[in-house]
């Protein structure tokens, strides 16, 4: 019996102490965790962090109180002083699973940022097209240029109108992406055009742009334009072939 009694508690001082040391590792990794985080977590979540920090590494609540015209002291006095009696191994445990929770989710949104949007079709450089909710949008994407309308654009355009004419949606919704709807005609249509190459150059691009107005004016749904700001040239010039247009106060047009 006298040997049972040195033993158990031998034992349970020995497993408190390598739970301490493993709480504290752990601790130790989500403070380093945490300055890693790109996002802010916001302030209720910081405040959070503060006290748990703050319980774990001098327990309970000991500082005077701040005035109440110091906020910021007080939101964290208060957020300390509210975890009462809260031991510092639970402390640390708590501070550690909410660092958890904060690059988990992170993470997660980062892997759903680099994955293909839901309903993305392929096949487009110059456009991001998309199907949702019964919606399909078409944006322009050189934003880098300001969405000018290269030749390229223009056929991808045609191609997929056609393709949302014929999908299971029942509007289409045309808009750009960045700061500008479009600029208009991409000014490198009509360079590099050898002189004897001139002709054959307009009427090629009278037929692609007949062919582009023709499939607003036929296309069999209802068509909206988002104009998400400015607007010039031909892009303006089909505005009127939409059934709706949506504009941002941001928006100047220029035929």
């Amino acid at each position: 019996r006298p040997t049972q009694a040195v033993c158990i508690p031998a034992i349970h001082l020995h497993m408190t102490a390598a739970t301490m040391q493993v709480s504290q590792k752990d601790f130790q990794k989500a403070q380093e965790q945490l300055k890693l985080l790109k996002k802010d977590p916001g302030n209720e979540t910081k405040l959070k962090l503060y006290a748990l920090f703050k319980q774990a590494t001098e327990g309970p609540c000991n500082a005077p109180k701040p005035g109440m015209l110091d906020f910021v002291k007080k939101a964290k006095w208060d957020a300390w002083n509210s975890l009462g009696n809260l031991s510092q191994d639970n402390a640390r445990q708590k501070y550690a699973e909410l660092v958890s929770s904060l690059v988990s989710a992170e993470s997660a949104s980062q892997q759903k940022e680099a994955s293909p949007e839901e309903g993305r079709h392929d096949g487009y450089e110059t456009l991001i097209v998309t199907t949702k909710n019964n919606i399909t949008k078409i944006m322009f994407n050189r934003p880098d240029r300001k969405n000018a309308i290269n030749h390229q654009m223009y056929r991808e355009i045609i191609k997929a109108l056609e393709e949302a004419g014929k999908n299971d949606s029942a509007i289409a919704v045309i808009t750009g992406n960045g700061d500008y709807y479009s600029s208009g005609n991409d000014l490198n249509n009509f360079t590099n055009v050898q002189p004897g190459e001139m002709e054959k150059m307009a009427k090629d691009g009278a037929v692609l742009l007949k062919e582009f107005v023709d499939h607003f004016i036929d296309f069999p749904k209802p068509l909206i334009a988002v104009v998400n700001g400015p607007a010039i040239g031909i892009c303006v010039t089909v505005l009127g072939l939409c059934d709706l247009v949506y504009a941002s106060d941001r928006v100047s047009t220029l035929h």
